[in-house]
């Protein structure tokens, strides 16, 4: 077999030169990128800094309200909130909390549009299936390495890896929605006359609708499971008392920020779970 293993085809070298080219050509690109990533970033994060966190709490739990219609499901969330409050980490659940934001924003800026033409155009959506499932099966701290190659150390990187790694759902639960829309109800909108824009609005969303909402729950689950990954490359955030941790070996501080994390967790997937379901 040694022969076979002497005529390696040059994968990596390839992904190098690429990355290489990238760099130089594209820097314009990937400075307004990051420029742009950076101002969402600091918008998201003085909203919830700025004020109290009693405000911010409040706002969350009268959000929750509107979703869900259910006191104790406000009430947990409240508590929830408070509880990381007490335990100091409020700064950073913000933190993290502004990753999740942000990484929604872009992926369902991207992710429902690619979704909506993927429906409509079958061979589209047939190019892209390999292309999803390497971006959800690559392992993720790969993307950190072009992440850092363009856009350095910080919460950009973080952001973006973030994106590169939950960008399949929502273009998946989109795509799943539309394509699920009864014939008969496209056979009657047809049949009123409705143009292709008219369909998409009034028949195709309505009804694609918990699918698009789902694709925004996991959204915002698999970008909280980035939180920690994201610390590795500079990203504040619940991540950096985890990695902290780790190199400690501090028990206790683990537990702790780790406990966080799975209460924000918690707390979003109640926000939002009954959403889902209209």
């Amino acid at each position: 077999m040694d022969w076979l293993t002497e005529h390696k085809i040059p994968l990596g070298a390839g992904a190098r030169v690429v990355l290489d080219w990238l760099q130089v050509n594209g820097a314009g690109f990937f400075d307004g990128l990051s420029e742009a990533m950076e101002g969402l970033i600091d918008g998201i994060l003085w909203i919830l800094q700025t004020p109290n966190p009693l405000i911010i709490i409040a706002l969350f739990t009268a959000l929750t309200w509107v979703l869900q219609r259910n006191w104790k499901i406000c009430a947990f969330v409240a508590l929830g909130f408070l509880f990381i409050v007490n335990q100091g980490y409020w700064e950073e659940t913000t933190e993290s909390l502004t990753l999740v934001l942000s990484a929604c924003v872009v992926c369902m800026a991207v992710g429902m549009p690619i979704g909506i033409a993927a429906a409509h155009r079958p061979k589209l959506y047939t190019a892209l299936r390999p292309i999803l499932d390497l971006m959800q099966t690559l392992p993720t701290f790969v993307y950190l390495i072009p992440a850092i190659v363009f856009f350095g150390i910080g919460m950009v990187p973080g952001l973006i890896a973030t994106v590169i790694f939950v960008l399949p759902a929502p273009i998946r639960l989109t795509h799943l929605g539309v394509v699920s829309t009864p014939t008969a109800l496209l056979e009657a909108a047809d049949a009123f006359g409705a143009t292709k824009w008219q369909k998409l609005a009034k028949v195709e969303l309505p009804y694609a609708f918990p699918q698009i909402m789902a694709g925004l729950n996991q959204t915002i689950m698999l970008s909280l499971s980035m939180v920690v990954i994201a610390a590795l490359v500079g990203a504040d955030g619940l991540g950096v008392p985890v990695v902290r941790a780790l190199n400690r070996v501090d028990t206790a501080l683990g537990f702790e920020s780790g406990f966080i994390i799975v209460v924000v967790a918690i707390i979003l997937d109640r926000m939002l779970r009954v959403e889902a379901k209209r």
